[in-house]
């Protein structure tokens, strides 16, 4: 009973954290400390009730080491403090929880590997709809392509080059692989190398086209965070009151993802489908 309280306590507290933050890009700081004192509080009962510190110490420790995780994401510009915050809340929601064997490694830390596995799914489905929402993506991305297609041939004649020096080599010194196998070796290659260079040529074109804009500074408003800020923190009243009397007419702002769907989304997957990591090195 503790434990799937505490389950649900994580979803609907991150769930209703990432439909706001999808709507103003920001994550109220008090949904995340709600969520880690009932964490906090529901370890302190279990504890008592078991007459072990074992409950307490394991929120305690996924708390507190998701927060060093999340606050070093924060201070190198990856993720926004609320989301640094929300995996904390987490961690001190589910550190002693077992509610699935679905998952090989303990709870909160295949949530953890999760949240990196489903969110770089997210992030990709986010990219291509914030595109289709904004076509500029599309026509800059086929300019990118047809730019750097010269450089992708050369890329790809290169991978070839060093495949068959390989592939001779290897037949005269191992004797491993024969001529059919080389050859699908060889195309699996290419294909990869295509498709690496597409994903990031995409992700780039979106970041520069869909999450960076120049607006006028009578538009700029609490919250939004600028181009040259280090860290994923939104301007506060006093900055924006400066920036109105610096007489700037204009001003860059960034946005990113909007990551917050992401923590609820990965609780969903750990439970019901397991260890996005194991699944990953089983395709390989």
């Amino acid at each position: 009973m503790f434990d799937w309280i505490l389950v649900l306590v994580a979803f609907v507290g991150s769930f209703i954290a990432g439909v706001i933050d999808l709507k103003t890009t920001e994550i109220p700081d008090q949904i995340p400390y709600v969520m880690a004192v009932i964490g906090i509080i529901f370890h302190i009962i279990q504890s008592i009730v078991l007459q072990s510190f074992n409950p307490l110490i394991y929120s305690l420790t996924a708390g507190i080491g998701f927060l060093v995780f999340g606050l070093f994401m924060y201070y190198t510009g990856q993720w926004g403090g609320g989301d640094a915050k929300l995996l904390s809340a987490m961690g001190f929601l589910l550190g002693n929880v077992n509610v699935t064997t679905k998952v090989f490694f303990p709870l909160p830390l295949s949530l953890f590997f999760n949240v990196f596995f489903v969110g770089a799914i997210y992030m990709i489905l986010y990219a291509v709809v914030l595109a289709f929402l904004n076509k500029k993506i599309w026509y800059e991305f086929v300019h990118q392509i047809k730019s750097n297609t010269k450089m992708l041939v050369m890329l790809n004649i290169t991978i070839a080059a060093v495949l068959i020096i390989f592939g001779i080599l290897s037949l005269n010194f191992f004797a491993g692989l024969n001529f059919m196998e080389l050859v699908l070796i060889e195309i699996k290659l290419v294909i990869i190398t295509i498709f690496l260079f597409l994903v990031w040529r995409f992700s780039k074109t979106v970041e520069d086209v869909g999450f960076k804009r120049k607006i006028p500074v009578s538009e700029l408003k609490e919250g939004d965070v600028l181009l040259d800020s280090k860290v994923w923190e939104g301007i506060t009243k006093q900055q924006l009151k400066q920036i109105k009397k610096s007489g700037k007419k204009h001003v860059w702002i960034k946005e990113g993802v909007r990551f917050g769907l992401a923590f609820p989304l990965a609780l969903i997957f750990t439970i019901f489908i397991g260890d996005g990591l194991l699944i990953l090195i089983g395709m390989i």
